[in-house]
């Protein structure tokens, strides 16, 4: 359980850091290193990847939701099949990178396990 937190705010942090600077998509690389560095079981590694990365998307969406993008949010989702509710397009973008983040640590806890099995 304990690794588990730790994977999890380890991920949380460094992935709400470096998706201010960095693309989205760097969060696949330091989940899948993070859970083959730290990671302990499969399972474990990837809730934490999913919280991690959920809530690294989450919580910045949500505040400029709230903050004046719900807007330009809304138009976007009146693009796609989410009825013009931003608050639906920030919970489809939060579990989209989840699950980037839950697999790719995932794939890093497999990983490790091989490389131990060896």
């Amino acid at each position: 359980m304990k690794s588990f937190f730790i994977l999890f705010l380890l991920i949380f942090v460094l992935a709400s850091l470096a998706q201010l600077v960095l693309p989205w998509w760097v969060v696949l690389p330091l989940c899948l290193g993070l859970a083959a560095w730290r990671g302990g079981s499969a399972g474990a590694a990837f809730g934490a990847g999913l919280l991690g990365a959920a809530l690294s998307w989450w919580l910045p969406a949500a505040w400029l939701n709230l903050h004046g993008a719900g807007l330009l949010a809304g138009r976007v989702a009146t693009l796609l099949p989410l009825g013009g509710n931003s608050w639906r397009l920030v919970l489809l973008g939060g579990l989209l990178a989840g699950l980037v983040g839950g697999l790719a640590a995932l794939a890093g806890a497999w990983g490790r396990a091989a490389a131990a099995s060896q």
